[in-house]
């Protein structure tokens, strides 16, 4: 968790100094903003299937540090070239690096959980995800209006660069596999179907993220800020006081909970158009998304035969990708055809329902059918 704070502070802290650097210091437009953006997410998600194979060769440790180290060395030398495609370049450097840090850390998480713990584990590593993204914003802007551009890249290389050294200390020999199985394809099984759940149930709050903004306008209100707070509050708080929930429920059933909330939340939204509706709507999405992500990362590994955990995580994370590539397009060109953004809340919440139904179909069933994965071989847990 400590590592991953560390490195997701260091991102979050290029979230709102990446485009205005792009606009003000190298006089881009919004297709080169769009770019330099885009391509960390690009190169991530090309290579993730690929990476979680490897973690299951080598260890979570290598790949958690090693990731890290990439991330950092790819954002030291920004700056040096005041040109936009060494920025390019530099950001398809670190979404290896993403990748490569992400699965390590996220799967060393659950190989030291016990068991019955798994989905504590992912709350409280999902945590460390938040926490880094909330609060690496507030200290990348404060650098860059105070210091600079090169106060920011120093404190994000910093930052990349301690994830390297705290992940050295996940045990070397964690999850590694002397003799592996073939990989069973690019994307492995025991993660596609949780994965496309959580992308239908994601695409809710890429709905939100893209569009309140626009649609608070209609309502009277000045600012989404507060709207936003309120959602990162509503996380935090239940996956820090209810992060046993998947654990004491079962995945499954907590699964279940989470996509209700998040189709009543996105859908109260949509039908209700006014400001309660909307402050109502945000705290169900709140809940929904909080308890989603670590109910499904709970059954991919359960189901996950050993030795295959990283490979799985690799096919899982992808479909977060997915999730915040393709969901405010998609729901952007409903609002280009309506007009308006309350259509895009409701198509959201139609497919928060799709994934209600696989989840108590299709998934209900794989987790039924399928015995579960055998903890890996090393350290040994302990147990309070």
């Amino acid at each position: 968790m400590a590592s991953g704070l560390g490195y997701f502070l260091a991102i979050g802290s290029l979230i709102p100094v990446l485009p205005r650097y792009v606009e003000t210091e190298l006089g881009g437009g919004g297709l080169e903003v769009g770019l330099v953006v885009g391509a960390f997410a690009v190169s991530d998600g090309l290579v993730r299937p690929t990476v979680g194979r490897l973690g299951d060769r080598l260890g979570r440790r290598a790949l958690a540090t090693v990731g890290a180290a990439i991330a950092a060395i790819s954002i030291a030398p920004l700056g040096l070239v005041n040109a936009v495609w060494f920025l390019i370049v530099m950001r398809l450097v670190a979404g290896l690096g993403e990748a490569g840090f992400f699965i390590g850390s996220a799967t060393a998480a659950q190989d030291l959980a016990p068991p019955d713990r798994r989905g504590e584990a992912a709350s409280y590593f999902s945590i460390a995800i938040y926490g880094g993204l909330a609060f690496g914003p507030v200290i990348g802007e404060y650098l860059y209006n105070n210091y600079g551009s090169g106060a920011n890249w120093a404190f994000a290389a910093g930052g990349c660069a301690v994830g390297a050294v705290l992940a050295w200390f996940i045990p070397s020999d964690l999850g590694r596999v002397e003799d592996p199985q073939p990989a069973q394809g690019l994307l492995h099984p025991a993660a596609a179907i949780p994965g496309f759940v959580l992308l239908l149930g994601l695409l809710a709050f890429s709905g939100y993220g893209a569009f309140i903004p626009l649609y608070v306008d209609e309502l009277g209100i000045d600012d989404a800020g507060p709207l936003f707070l309120v959602y990162g509050l509503v996380v935090m708080t239940v996956r820090i006081l209810g992060a046993r929930v998947p654990d004491r429920l079962g995945p499954v059933r907590a699964a279940t909970g989470a996509l209700s909330a998040i189709s009543l939340g996105i859908g109260t939204i949509a039908i209700v158009g006014s400001t309660t509706g909307l402050w109502v709507g945000t705290v169900l999405l709140g809940i929904g998304m909080s308890l989603l992500y670590p109910a499904l990362f709970t059954v991919v590994m359960e189901n996950t035969p050993d030795g295959e955990r990283s490979h799985a995580v690799g096919t899982f994370s992808l479909f977060f990708d997915l999730s915040q590539g393709l969901g405010a397009p998609v729901l952007g060109v409903i609002v280009t055809l309506t007009g308006a953004e309350r259509p895009a809340f409701g198509a959201a919440a139609v497919l928060a329902v799709v994934g209600l139904y696989l989840t108590n179909t299709v998934l209900r069933r794989a987790v039924s059918t399928t015995p579960s994965a055998t903890p890996l071989q090393g350290p040994p847990a302990p147990r309070r």
